[in-house]
């Protein structure tokens, strides 16, 4: 009976261990980031700021045309769907605050979040895991070079800095959307439409919805990096870090927003 209690004690305790050391191990890979960051600087003798300047161009400028159609389908199917409840009420004039006020501080950051996780954390994990594969990492550290420095630190500034400008962009481009459908297709003037959006809309529903970002990209960046470092058994190992790096990914995503979610309730 007790071995049988015991068996089930350590069913229950292994997982949660595993997954106590899988944050830690976040943890140090941040705080060695962390450590690199006056290398940011681009002032600095050994600065790397062309390397954030590529990491920039590729997870924020190349991801603009995939982050304006979804932000823009996603605030006209929003209009739509909220003009056609409201429309029972004759109160379709409120499609405006739905719509400015569910992009900014949820759905815009969430879904732009996640689609940045599978484009630039999956990126990110399958290139560390490839020149790991490849012994690139052990060259680096044979010739002296950190790969914390080079590799971790430019993509986390990169995220840092890409992933709330997005979501600002996306957000603007998901209120316009709302507004061709409000103005097009539900018939509410113009300046209507732009007086309840300026009214509803300030800087503390833009702040919740950004904020967010800040903690996502960290997130994005870590476990694509920790992945990327994670990979064994060669080319399947390399598949199988990007795949656990998006899971993760949107996973820690979801987690983070509800709790941010739930905060902001209490407040």
């Amino acid at each position: 009976m007790f071995s049988f209690l015991f068996g089930v004690f350590r069913a229950i305790i292994a997982p949660v261990r595993k997954f106590l050391d899988y944050l830690g191990s976040l943890e140090i890979l941040f705080l060695q980031a962390c450590y690199f960051l006056p290398c940011a600087l681009p002032w600095r003798k050994s600065s790397k700021f062309k390397y954030i300047l590529g990491q920039l161009m590729k997870i924020a400028f190349e991801a603009l045309p995939i982050v304006f159609l979804m932000a823009f389908l996603l605030g006209a199917i929003l209009a739509l769907q909220a003009a056609k409840q409201l429309e029972r009420f004759g109160a379709t004039i409120y499609v405006a605050d739905l719509v400015a006020i569910s992009l900014t501080r949820e759905i815009g950051p969430i879904l732009i979040s996640i689609i940045i996780a599978g484009r630039s954390g999956s990126a990110i994990a399958s290139e560390i895991g490839t020149m790991l594969v490849t012994e690139e990492i052990t060259a680096l550290r044979a010739m002296g070079v950190n790969p914390v420095k080079i590799l971790v630190m430019p993509k986390t500034v990169a995220l840092f800095i890409g992933l709330p400008s997005l979501v600002l962009l996306g957000d603007l481009i998901g209120i316009a959307a709302g507004f061709c459908i409000g103005c097009f297709m539900l018939d509410i003037s113009f300046w209507d439409y732009y007086n309840q959006t300026v009214k509803i809309l300030n800087m503390t529903h833009i702040w919740a919805g950004v904020k967010k970002c800040f903690v996502f990209a960290i997130l994005i960046a870590m476990v694509g990096c920790y992945r990327g470092f994670s990979v064994t058994g060669g080319a399947e190992g390399v598949g199988r870090a990007t795949t656990n790096a998006v899971v993760d990914s949107i996973i820690f995503i979801i987690a983070v927003n509800s709790l941010f979610t739930l905060v902001s309730f209490y407040q």
